[in-house]
């Protein structure tokens, strides 16, 4: 999973004189479509219940939780990430550092179903694919921001939290916007991890050739003969099956891979942007670091034990 996520833009914490608990300090948005809240706690606590009847996307503003969710181990939660939740699943959570001084706060927008039906029946029917219905995958529920997705998060609590009168018709747009966004983040997330992705497919057998061939020079006709397409066809479909183009593609199967090099401590940068398929060493550097946020020297530093 690439390592850089988009913060959002954080709203004001509640006057202090307004609150009505320490604890997940609640204050709700209700429009047509959807609800947002936004918790606030600013006392230490554990295993605090929280369950929405609608499928609910959450995503941290401020501070750390730690989430106990379905039978999977806890995992921390923090600023620039995002989960989703089905209706009636229960959550259970902890709030470890949380203080008046250090307050947690997060945003939990519970969509109403029919608005989800609605979406994900527009993109079967508009963009059909070859495996079947596009759909939210509830296994596939934690992820970091990309823009697009943070970009579509903060037009919709700016809508939610306003007073326009064409406020519902706009949230709407945005609502549409953003499970879209989840479908790509999710399909595109699995691609790169080789989860659900049929064996038989040509997707698959394109995604794995671009694997056993990261270090060399791949380009989209190569990829588009591979496919029997014409390179219009193959890149159209690529998109629509991954969310994501095929250039994008082996841009971030590249950048895995040099993370993956880097944590040898022994090995040079410059081994790691030709062992990566990168013919230009300033060029991979600049690219690193912005996928990561850092340079590839740096990275390495981070995961030397």
């Amino acid at each position: 999973m690439n390592n850089h996520k988009t913060l959002l833009q954080t709203p004001s914490l509640s006057v202090e004189k307004s609150l009505k608990t320490l604890v997940e300090n609640r204050t709700i948005y209700s429009l047509d479509n959807c609800e947002l809240n936004l918790f606030e706690t600013y006392q230490e606590s554990v295993l605090v219940p929280l369950k929405f009847n609608d499928l609910v996307v959450t995503s941290m503003l401020r501070g750390k939780k730690v989430m106990h969710l379905f039978d999977d181990p806890e995992f921390e939660y923090l600023p620039g990430e995002t989960v989703i939740v089905p209706g009636n699943v229960e959550m259970k959570i902890d709030f470890p550092e949380a203080s008046a001084n250090n307050p947690t706060q997060c945003l939990a927008l519970a969509i109403d179903h029919d608005k989800i039906t609605e979406t994900l029946d527009f993109l079967s029917e508009r963009y059909p694919k070859q495996d079947g219905a596009w759909q939210l995958n509830h296994h596939n529920y934690f992820f970091y921001n990309n823009t697009d997705l943070a970009t579509t998060l903060n037009k919709l609590v700016k809508e939610c939290m306003g007073t326009s009168v064409t406020k519902d018709a706009l949230a709407d747009l945005a609502l549409q916007e953003l499970l879209i966004r989840i479908v790509q983040t999710q399909t595109t997330q699995r691609a790169h991890e080789n989860k659900g992705i049929d064996t038989d497919s040509a997707i698959y057998e394109i995604t794995k050739y671009i694997r056993d061939n990261i270090n060399a020079h791949i380009n989209l006709k190569e990829l588009s003969d591979k496919a029997n397409m014409s390179t219009a066809s193959f890149y159209r479909y690529f998109k629509r099956e991954l969310g994501t183009t095929p250039m994008e593609f082996i841009l971030n199967e590249k950048i895995k891979h040099a993370k993956q090099l880097l944590n040898n401590p022994g090995i040079q940068v410059n081994e790691v942007c030709y062992m990566a398929g990168f013919e230009d060493c300033n060029y991979f550097i600049r690219l690193f670091k912005k996928h990561e946020g850092i340079t590839p020297k740096q990275y390495q530093m981070l995961n030397v034990s």
